[in-house]
């Protein structure tokens, strides 16, 4: 059974569709890359999967459950870990004390839980040297560090991604990637919005392409980079 289906889900602002009858499903421990150029509803699908905002038709569903009129936070709650394209952390706190909140509210944790998972995933992420330093003061690539490692602290068995490797030099990018990798590595399921193509292409199991709202291309990720019509739309390139 999937861990996550949506089914015919849509979202419109007012005759805007920003949505169109997507349906797909993720398995546990599969990571799906979603692709499609800037406008497509790709942080749209996300904010939907999370609950940021509620879908107009369809249904998505968790671990077979219809979770389509829960809260962000009790999606959160049942297993569900976002980052979002733009760092959104506590600023005037600690780096500890940002996961310290995340694993006590996101994740349901009593205070000494919270301590031991903000520790271990500061360890995780590469982050122990930065635990006391105030996040708002952080680097770009500690500041996307940080955005991961409080969607960690959550305890997700399902985490959601949105160009979290956008703006990083490709040194940053390869460290991040080998977080990722190790993540994979211990079953957490991620479906991940990228536009830097080869990193995502070296953690994705399946590819799934959205244009204008609507499935343009599904399936293995070298087969879905060679479909025409992908190549054409994403890439502008003539096949």
């Amino acid at each position: 059974m999937a861990l996550l289906a949506l089914q015919s889900v849509s979202k419109s602002y007012g005759a805007l569709k920003v949505t169109d009858n997507i349906t797909l499903s993720v398995n546990k421990g599969e990571t799906l890359g979603i692709l499609g150029p800037n406008g497509a509803g790709k942080t749209t699908l996300f904010n939907l999967i999370s609950g940021d905002v509620r879908c107009d038709q369809g249904q998505v569903l968790y671990a077979g459950n219809d979770v389509s009129r829960l809260t962000p936070h009790q999606r959160c709650h049942a297993g569900i870990g976002r980052s979002y394209q733009v760092p959104q952390p506590f600023g005037n706190m600690t780096v500890f004390e940002n996961l310290v909140t995340a694993a006590c509210f996101g994740g349901q944790q009593s205070e000494k839980q919270a301590w031991q998972t903000a520790r271990e995933v500061l360890e995780q992420t590469g982050l122990l040297a930065q635990a006391n330093k105030p996040a708002g003061g952080l680097t770009l690539l500690n500041r996307k560090r940080l955005e991961l490692a409080r969607a960690l602290a959550t305890q997700p068995e399902l985490l959601l991604l949105d160009e979290i490797a956008g703006g990083l030099t490709e040194h940053e990018a390869h460290e991040l990637v080998e977080e990722l990798r190790r993540i994979k590595a211990r079953g957490i399921t991620m479906i991940w919005i990228e536009h830097v193509v080869h990193a995502l292409l070296s953690i994705a199991d399946r590819l799934f392409v959205i244009n204008f709202g609507q499935k343009l291309a599904e399936g293995e990720p070298q087969s879905v980079m060679n479909d025409p019509d992908v190549r054409r739309v994403y890439m502008g390139m003539e096949a």
